[in-house]
């Protein structure tokens, strides 16, 4: 195999998804940015007038910023945890959605923590969160495991790019000016000599290793977070397992998601074939059976320990919540699961409604154990007003979720737009180990 003339047919093949903007590529540009804009103003609003243009009060003082936060780090954890344990298989399915992992997981460590910073009502005092930590608080931690599992992850992400980098280099005469320069300086003098891609590929391993070890550290500790506490519905002995495992149930959703919109709009069904979906699905199916347990172990304890601050906490459920219950819990776990259950009903479109349904289903279920938690207060309050006690999302934070997506969105398009989403480098190794393989064959 000629690897260098087969470089060239790669930077042709996927030159029209890097370089071109269709019309459709512009329209979606131009509503992600509407409703970023939509969110700055938000933000604007909330930073001039306080918290009190939110539905957070003294009493529920957490409401879908932090839900956003959890479900955002949640998924940045469980894609570099997806993602480790994928450069350690052998098998070339992975190299088709590699990348979109690696991207899902960096752009969602970014977004993630900024809704934290949205339920500070004085940002003005942020500096102080590392000026004055106080290491015996989980806060604390988390901040550094976030802020450890970021450069990890950047780190780890940009290792997997400069073989890529330096094909666009090397074959990239067509492009703009500013490109070329861009991925000159990128790859780093990177020449793809077996030395220097066995070194690499060896980087890569150890940082998948430590990027394993760190996700499951630091979701631990956000777990703790809340489970630390002696509020009831939160203090839980099984919370940091179960945050894990719910976190792998939103990675492989999302990643489904994310692999359908690509294959469909980018027209790359040839990378991206049905088995990745089968193969991502029964992960899923599998996922939710953990999932529903955990779910079910919590929720059955509670009941049955018929503790009274418990009680009252499954009475708000039920009560101002049971068809929200009924959706995360039930809809959300079992819906996924006799979908890909049964072999006919395992189709790509499927699949991913499967998983839209399992997104939507976990993202209510962190609803229901922040929301009314803090509606069921531990400690009696003395003012008892509905608006102080019950929570309700204001259009300020929702239009401030909703900017917070459409920033990990236009991001995630914005690097494909870079780089191929299907990694060029990982083909030719595929293409190379083939050709060895036969050599090999022949021989014998």
């Amino acid at each position: 195999m000629d690897i260098a003339k087969r470089k060239k047919e790669l930077v042709k093949e996927f030159a029209p998804n890097i370089i071109h903007f269709g019309a459709l590529s512009k329209f979606w540009i131009g509503l992600l940015l509407a409703l970023i804009l939509t969110g700055i103003a938000a933000f604007i609003i909330q930073v001039v007038k306080g918290h009190e243009v939110t539905g957070m009060r003294d009493n529920v003082v957490w409401g879908i910023y932090i839900i956003n936060f959890i479900f955002f780090v949640c998924l940045s954890y469980s894609g570099a945890f997806i993602s480790g344990i994928l450069h350690f298989l052998k098998t070339p399915l992975k190299n088709s959605v590699m990348r979109i992992v690696e991207i899902i997981t960096v752009l969602s460590l970014i977004i993630g923590p900024i809704f934290i910073l949205l339920c500070i009502g004085r940002l003005d005092r942020l500096h102080y969160l590392f000026i004055y930590p106080r290491i015996q608080s989980p806060i604390t931690w988390d901040i550094i495991a976030i802020l450890t599992d970021l450069v990890g992850c950047f780190i780890y992400l940009y290792m997997t790019f400069i073989p890529d980098f330096a094909i666009l280099r090397d074959n990239g005469q067509d492009q703009p000016i500013w490109r070329q320069k861009l991925y000159r300086f990128l790859a780093m003098n990177y020449q793809d000599t077996p030395e220097q891609r066995q070194r690499l590929n060896k980087l890569i391993r150890t940082m998948s290793v430590m990027i394993i070890v760190l996700a499951i550290v630091a979701y631990s500790v956000l777990a703790w977070i809340f489970s630390l506490t002696l509020q009831p519905g939160w203090n839980s002995t099984i919370f940091a397992p179960y945050f894990i495992v719910a976190g792998l149930y939103s990675g492989v959703g999302v990643i489904i998601i994310a692999m359908f919109l690509v294959r469909k709009y980018r027209k790359l069904d040839h990378y991206i074939r049905k088995i990745h979906f089968n193969v991502a699905g029964l992960v899923l199916l599998i996922i939710s059976l953990l999932y529903g347990y955990f779910t079910f172990s919590e929720y059955f304890s509670r009941w049955f320990s018929h503790k009274v601050h418990d009680i009252n906490l499954l009475n708000t459920l039920f009560s101002r919540y049971f068809w929200e219950f009924i959706f995360a819990n039930y809809i959300g776990v079992l819906v996924p699961f006799f979908i890909i259950f049964f072999k006919r009903f395992r189709t790509i479109k499927l699949i991913t409604f499967s998983s839209v349904v399992a997104i939507l289903g976990l993202w209510m279920n962190r609803y229901l154990i922040v929301v009314p938690t803090l509606e069921t207060p531990y400690i009696p309050i003395q003012d008892t007003r509905a608006e102080f006690i019950n929570y309700s999302a204001t259009w300020i934070e929702w239009a401030l979720s909703l900017g917070g997506i459409a920033t990990f969105v236009l991001f995630f398009m914005l690097i494909v737009k870079l780089v191929p989403v299907v990694p060029m480098s990982g083909i030719i190794d595929n293409e190379r180990e083939n050709n060895n393989h036969k050599s090999a064959n022949k021989i014998r």
